[in-house]
C-alpha cells in the first residue's frame, strides 16, 4: 500500500511562490527556509518573522463538563485558567509518557481551544475522544462534553520578534491592545475575525494567529507587507528548530515521546500532582518521588566541530550515560548545542561530557536553561 502523500497547508500556494525550499513534515508539506535558516534565525532574534503554522491541530472542547473532564486528561490545572488565558500542558498515556504537549486556551467559561502537534493531532483526538465521558453514566447534564476537530478548517501563523509590540498595531490598529503574555483575545481584521494568543516556541516576544482557513492567504500576505518597515522575513522550519533550540524548548517526537514523563523531561512544573486523578499521574507521583532515572538536559560542545545531532552517544569518563535527543549549531551562539537524556547523577550543571559523532569523541559541557540568554 503506498504511503498517503502529505497535506498542504492553506499558505502552500503562498510558501512556493515566494520561493520556499518544501520537505515532508510530521505528514504535511512544509517550508525548511526560503533563503538561509541563520538569515530568518536573526531576523527573529533581532527584527520580526513570520511563520506557517496552520498543520498545528486546533481541537475544540465545550460543555458543562469540559473544565472537569480536561483536568482529568492533562497535567496541568485547567481550572486556574480564567477565560482569555492559556498554559503549557500535556496529554499523558496510561504509563505517564507523554502522548503530546500542547497548549490549552479558555475561550469561554465553559469552551477550551487545544492547540496541539502537527504529527499528533489524530492521535491526540483519537486518544481523547475514547476518553470521553460516558453520556449514559453521567447522572446529569452537567458533565456533558462535546468534542470537535476543527484543524482542516483553520490555520495559523507565528509571529516572533522584539519588535512585535509595535508591528501589532500596525496590524490591528493604534486602539488594539497586545494581550498580556498566555492570553488570547479576538480582533477584526479585514472583513474577518481572528484569534491572537500571546505566545510562541522562539523565545522571543511573539504572538500567534488563528484563523478560517481561507483567511489564511490574505492574512499571511498583509502581516508580509505591513511588517516591511520592521524588517520582517518568512520563516521556514529550519529556524523555528534552531530559536527553540537555544531555548531548550522540547520537540515532541524528539526530546518528548510516549517512553518519556515530563518529570524526565525537566517539566514537572506543567504538571500539578495536587489534582487527584488524572492519566497517568501515579507513575508522576512515584518519578517525583524516587527521582527519575535520566533527565533531560542541555549541554554545549566545547570545540568548534561538526554539530551534535539525535541519536548520537554521550560518554562522561569513557562510560555510555546516554543519548542526544537534539542537536544544532546555534547561529545565535555560533556553537554546536544539543539537548540529551543522561543518567540522572550525570546530570549536573557544569558536568564534562562527550559527544560520539561519526566515531570520534567531542566534548561538551552541560548548561543552564536557557543556553541562548537575551544580551
Amino acid at each position: 500500500m503506498s504511503e498517503e502523500a502529505p497535506k498542504k497547508t492553506p499558505l502552500y500556494e503562498e510558501h512556493a511562490r515566494l520561493g520556499g525550499r518544501m520537505v515532508p513534515f510530521a505528514g504535511w508539506l512544509m517550508p525548511v527556509q526560503y533563503t538561509s535558516i541563520v538569515e530568518e534565525h536573526q531576523a527573529v532574534r533581532n527584527n520580526v518573522g513570520v511563520f506557517d503554522i496552520s498543520h498545528m491541530g486546533q481541537l475544540i472542547v465545550e460543555g458543562p463538563g469540559a473544565c472537569e473532564w480536561l483536568n482529568t486528561m492533562l497535567t496541568n490545572n485547567v481550572g486556574k485558567l480564567d477565560v482569555g488565558t492559556g498554559q503549557y500542558t500535556f496529554l499523558l498515556n496510561d504509563r505517564g509518557g507523554i502522548i503530546d504537549d500542547l497548549i490549552v486556551y479558555r475561550i469561554g467559561q465553559m469552551e477550551f481551544l487545544l492547540v496541539v502537534n502537527a504529527a499528533r493531532a489524530d492521535e491526540d483526538f483519537a486518544w481523547l475522544q475514547d476518553h470521553l465521558p460516558n453520556v449514559e453514566a453521567a447522572v446529569s447534564a452537567a458533565r456533558e462534553v462535546h468534542f470537535v476537530n476543527r484543524s482542516a478548517d483553520f490555520g495559523g501563523v507565528a509571529i516572533q520578534g522584539p519588535r512585535i509590540a509595535e508591528f501589532f498595531h500596525t496590524l490591528f490598529g493604534n486602539d488594539a491592545n497586545l494581550p498580556p503574555r498566555n492570553s488570547i483575545a479576538d480582533f477584526p481584521f479585514d472583513g474577518t475575525t481572528v484569534s491572537v494568543a500571546r505566545t510562541g516556541y522562539t523565545g522571543e516576544d511573539g504572538i500567534e494567529v488563528f484563523f478560517r482557513s481561507s483567511d489564511a492567504a490574505k492574512f499571511w500576505n498583509a502581516a508580509l507587507e505591513r511588517g516591511k518597515p520592521f524588517g520582517i522575513k518568512p520563516c521556514g522550519l529550519g529556524a523555528r528548530d534552531t530559536l527553540r533550540l537555544e531555548m531548550c524548548y522540547p520537540l515532541n517526537g524528539s526530546d518528548l515521546s510516549p517512553e518519556r514523563n515530563p518529570i524526565e523531561a525537566g517539566l514537572g512544573f506543567f504538571v500539578d500532582l495536587t489534582k487527584p486523578n488524572f492519566i497517568g499521574r501515579d507513575v508522576l507521583f512515584e518519578t517525583k518521588e524516587n527521582g527519575p532515572r535520566e533527565k533531560l538536559v542541555p549541554f554545549r560542545m566545547k570545540e568548534k566541530g561538526p554539530p551534535p545531532r539525535p541519536h548520537y552517544a554521550v560518554f562522561e569518563n569513557g562510560e555510555r550515560v546516554g543519548e542526544v535527543t537534539s542537536g544544532t549549531l546555534s547561529p545565535s551562539l555560533n556553537w554546536g548545542v544539543g539537548m540529551a537524556y543522561v543518567s540522572t547523577a550525570r546530570a549536573k550543571i557544569g558536568a564534562q561530557i562527550d559527544i560520539e559523532i561519526r566515531g570520534q569523541k567531542f566534548p561538551a559541557t552541560i548548561e543552564r536553561k536557557p543556553l541562548y540568554k537575551k544580551p
